[in-house]
């Protein structure tokens, strides 16, 4: 495959399998399942959990980079 080694690197930065706290639990999976349904008011439940900027967006980004994958790993499975 032509981007074998970018996707494995992706898999590797990105950590989408690292764990989460309890709070994270819908937010994630709305980002997961449902990304355009994301809005100010959850990001703003989370910072008013206590969690910073960059907690935020580092979970952010290690869910959706997961969802993305899996969608990746599955397409390239019907091939």
């Amino acid at each position: 495959m032509k981007y074998e080694q970018q996707i494995e690197k992706l898999r590797e930065a990105a950590q989408p399998d690292r764990p989460a706290p309890p709070e994270f639990a819908a937010y994630l999976a709305k980002v997961r399942d449902e990304a355009y349904k994301v809005t100010d008011t959850d990001v703003q439940a989370l910072k008013d959990a206590g969690y910073s900027d960059d907690e935020i967006f580092e979970q952010t980004v290690s869910a959706a980079v997961a969802a993305g994958l899996h969608r990746l790993d599955r397409g390239l499975a019907c091939l």
